[in-house]
C-alpha cells in the first residue's frame, strides 16, 4: 500500500480494486446510509436548476445520477481512479444517462476548466484523499459560477461521545470485518483504513476549519447537517456574485 503522505497515489492504490463491487458494498458497509446523504447532497443543488454541473470525485457515478435525476442539468464527472470511472460509465450505460453524463480521470486539485464554467458543483469524500484541504476547496470554487451552489458529503464522527463509542467500534472492528467477509482483501484494506482516517482527519481539520475555508473560498451562506447520529456531514454553500 501507498503511504498516506502522497494522497493521491495512495486513494488510486486504495480504491483502484473496488468499482465492481463498490455501490453494493458501500450501501452495506454504511448501513445503507449512503443514498440518504447522497439525496440531501442534490437537494441543495435542485433549487439553482443547473444547465452544467461537475462532480467531483464522482467515484461510480452515484453523486452524478442523482443530479439527473433531480435536475435537468448535464453532468461532468471526474475522478482519480480509472477503474471506478470505468465503473461509472458502466452504471451511467446501465441508467440510460450516457447522453447527460461524461466521465473522465482527472484530479479535483487542477481542474481541467476555466473559471466560472459550470451552474453547480458537487464533490464527495474527497478531502480526506488531498495534501491541501483548503487550496483544493478553492479550485472547486474557481470552477463555479457566481451564484452557482456547491455541495459536499463527508463521512464524519459523531459529536455525542455516546454515539461515538459504537461509531469507533463499528468503523475499527466490524467495518473491517464485514469488508473482508463481503468484499475480500482490498475492502479489509478499506473497511482498516476508514474510520482512523476520520478521525485523523477531524483533528486536523475540524468542522469549524472547513467551513471557514468554504467561506475563505468565496463561499457565503455555507450550512452544514450532520446526519446518521453523526456518521455523515454535507455541507452547501453559494459562490459570491461577482
Amino acid at each position: 500500500m501507498v503511504r498516506p503522505s502522497d494522497p493521491n497515489r495512495f486513494a488510486q492504490a486504495l480504491f483502484g480494486g473496488l468499482p465492481r463491487r463498490y455501490d453494493l458494498l458501500g450501501k452495506l458497509l454504511s448501513l445503507g446510509q449512503d443514498r440518504r446523504w447522497r439525496r440531501e447532497a442534490v437537494e441543495h443543488i435542485v433549487p439553482a436548476a443547473p444547465a452544467r454541473a461537475l462532480d467531483v470525485a464522482t467515484g461510480t457515478a452515484g453523486v452524478a445520477l442523482s443530479l439527473v435525476g433531480r435536475t435537468d442539468a448535464h453532468v461532468t464527472g471526474i475522478d482519480l481512479t480509472e477503474p471506478m470511472v470505468r465503473q461509472g460509465l458502466h452504471n451511467v450505460a446501465a441508467a440510460g444517462a450516457a447522453r447527460r453524463v461524461c466521465l473522465s480521470v482527472g484530479r479535483a486539485e487542477q481542474l481541467p476548466f476555466p473559471d466560472d464554467t459550470f451552474d453547480a458543483l458537487t464533490f464527495t469524500y474527497l478531502l480526506r484523499y488531498v495534501a491541501d484541504p483548503a487550496q483544493t476547496i478553492r479550485e472547486l470554487a474557481r470552477v463555479v459560477k457566481p451564484g452557482g451552489p456547491m455541495a459536499s458529503l463527508e463521512f464524519h464522527v459523531p459529536p455525542n461521545l455516546f454515539w461515538r463509542a459504537w461509531w469507533r467500534l463499528y468503523t475499527r472492528v466490524v467495518l473491517p470485518v464485514a469488508g473482508l467477509l463481503t468484499g475480500g482483501p482490498e475492502w479489509w484494506a478499506v473497511g482498516r483504513f476508514l474510520g482512523p482516517s476520520i478521525s485523523e482527519h477531524y483533528r486536523r481539520y475540524p468542522l469549524e476549519w472547513t467551513v471557514d475555508a468554504w467561506r475563505e473560498a468565496g463561499l457565503n451562506d455555507v450550512g452544514t447537517r450532520v446526519m446518521s447520529l453523526g456518521g455523515g456531514m454535507v455541507i452547501w454553500g453559494t459562490k459570491a456574485s461577482a
